[in-house]
């Protein structure tokens, strides 16, 4: 079953997705990150939407894929300018994870906000699928 969420996203700031389930048997995989401008062609922009499996301590424009949290990326810039089009790139890890992920939003270039669309393949887990992604999400928290 795929399940899909999407939002606008202020810069500066982080949706939370829940997907915790009490038995955490219950797991998920990033299938489709999309982003979208929120008034095209309208004002220059340089967005950067990450996805974490654990709230970030800072909301910043950096991606760094060494960090085990990050999850997702993307970066998208426009302009109203003819000399640069819109550019949009995303990368998304196919790991799988139980709990909830955080949606985070850094403007480098105004103030603008973001659309996001996610898509999330449901996936049945055993019970010590669901203990081991559980842990990992504990390790990455600390």
């Amino acid at each position: 079953m795929i399940k899909s969420y999407r939002g606008l996203i202020a810069d500066g700031t982080q949706d939370t997705i829940p997907l915790h389930t009490n038995d955490g048997k219950t797991g998920y995989k990033i299938v489709k990150f999309e982003l979208q401008f929120y008034q095209p062609g309208t004002q220059s922009t340089e967005s950067i939407v990450k996805i974490y499996k654990v709230a970030p301590a800072a909301i910043d424009g950096l991606i760094d894929f060494s960090d085990g949290t990050l999850i997702a990326a993307g970066f998208m810039s426009g302009s109203t300018s003819a000399t640069y089009p819109e550019d949009i790139r995303v990368i998304f890890d196919n790991e799988i994870f139980n709990q909830d992920i955080f949606v985070t939003h850094s403007e480098v270039a105004g103030s603008e906000p973001v659309n996001y669309y996610i898509e999330l393949e449901q996936i049945d887990l055993t019970e010590d699928q669901a203990l081991v992604a559980i842990v990992k999400n504990l390790r990455n928290e600390q």
